[in-house]
């Protein structure tokens, strides 16, 4: 058996970044011979197997032959005669399908290295149109990438064009769409992966809320990449200036977590209300009520934060963002148990409680 360093650790070795995962490709061996060497198999679909001392992921070499829709219809063959050239023949894009023997040859059929040179992203073979998922994929590279300069090749762009126009991208599930959105969300340039699904007709099956063109809300996504907001945020800021309904709509689709769900909610209810301070304590309270601030004040700091970026860095948004938070902190300082102990009943202690927040709200004002 031969083993081979494949894929984005050569890849991002060549580029002079930081490898922090290593995959390995193993050509001639058959899942008893690794399971007698002490790997353990993990690999449902196909042979994958660990290490027993480093963890990292050993695969057997393999084909796939395309035998139904979506990105699981595949006939993988992992048999000791598969090549490593045919192995990574099955690969996305040409800078992926690089390997690097132990003796430290570099196996690059393809002209991996070439394009890496000329930043190009581009697809290796006609197995590219098999998986619909690569159509996300490759957008997440160009993500990754587009500080280097990279762009996505012509005829790959057509390729992921054609995936779309078939419909294949419906049978996706959503958790491995919403898997690449996220990562992609925590890319350099985020907002890419978004135009490269635009520029390949790929927004419509998963992402037709987002309004066209686009362009303000893949501007304050940029702003909040350049901020280092979370994931959440990055979401709730592409779905600010969506309907509640249709930014719902859409977190939903992609079955997103619950905390980026209701993150992206207030945004879309809230974004423009805070963009300019208000006026009165009550109008104040009403924002923090409706963005259950009492129970959730970090994630009311986050709306504040990400809203920043969506309307742009401008006085108003500064002033509304700190008269926010300082009215949240002066409402906090109220002892509503003690009010709630004071002898009044019912809605006297609601009424009471609400009262004596707005006043510390108004206090709190210049």
């Amino acid at each position: 058996m031969q083993t081979y360093l494949v894929g984005g650790a050569v890849r991002d070795e060549l580029l002079g970044r930081l490898v922090t995962e290593r995959d390995y490709v193993v050509v001639g061996s058959t899942p008893g011979e690794m399971l007698d060497k002490g790997f353990t198999q993990v690999g449902k679909d196909f042979p994958v197997f660990l290490h027993p001392d480093t963890r990292e992921e050993y695969a057997l070499a393999r084909t796939e032959r395309k035998s139904g829709a979506g990105y699981t219809g595949f006939v993988c063959d992992a048999s000791p005669d598969v090549t490593l050239e045919e192995d990574l023949l099955r690969r996305d894009l040409t800078v992926n399908a690089m390997a690097r023997a132990n003796d430290g040859t570099l196996v690059d059929p393809f002209n991996g290295q070439a394009d890496l040179n000329a930043r190009v992203l581009r697809h290796v073979s006609e197995a590219f149109n098999e998986d619909p998922l690569r159509v996300f994929r490759v957008a997440r590279f160009a993500a990754r990438y587009a500080h280097l300069g990279f762009t996505v090749h012509a005829d790959t762009t057509k390729r992921m064009q054609q995936m779309a126009a078939s419909g294949e991208l419906a049978t996706l599930t959503a958790e491995r769409v919403w898997q690449e959105t996220r990562r992609s969300l925590m890319e350099p340039d985020p907002a890419v992966f978004f135009t490269t699904l635009e520029n390949a007709h790929a927004l419509n099956d998963w992402f037709s809320e987002l309004p066209a063109p686009p362009s303000a809300c893949y501007d304050a996504l940029t702003r909040a990449a350049r901020a280092s907001l979370d994931e959440a945020q990055r979401m709730a800021v592409l779905c600010a200036g969506l309907s509640t309904d249709a930014a719902r709509q859409l977190c939903q689709r992609l079955k997103t977590p619950n905390t980026v769900l209701d993150l992206v909610v207030l945004a879309s209810r809230f974004s423009e209300v805070i963009s300019a301070p208000l006026h009165d304590g009550a109008a104040i309270l009403a924002v923090l009520d409706g963005a259950d601030a009492w129970r959730k004040p970090d994630r009311f700091t986050q709306l504040l934060t990400l809203n920043a970026c969506v309307r742009g860095d401008n006085t108003q948004v500064s002033a509304a963002q700190q008269q926010l938070q300082t009215a949240l902190n002066a409402a906090l300082s109220v002892d509503a148990s003690a009010i709630a102990k004071s002898g009044l009943r019912g809605p006297q202690i609601r009424d009471a409680i609400r009262d004596a927040r707005i006043r510390a709200i108004e206090q709190s004002m210049p």
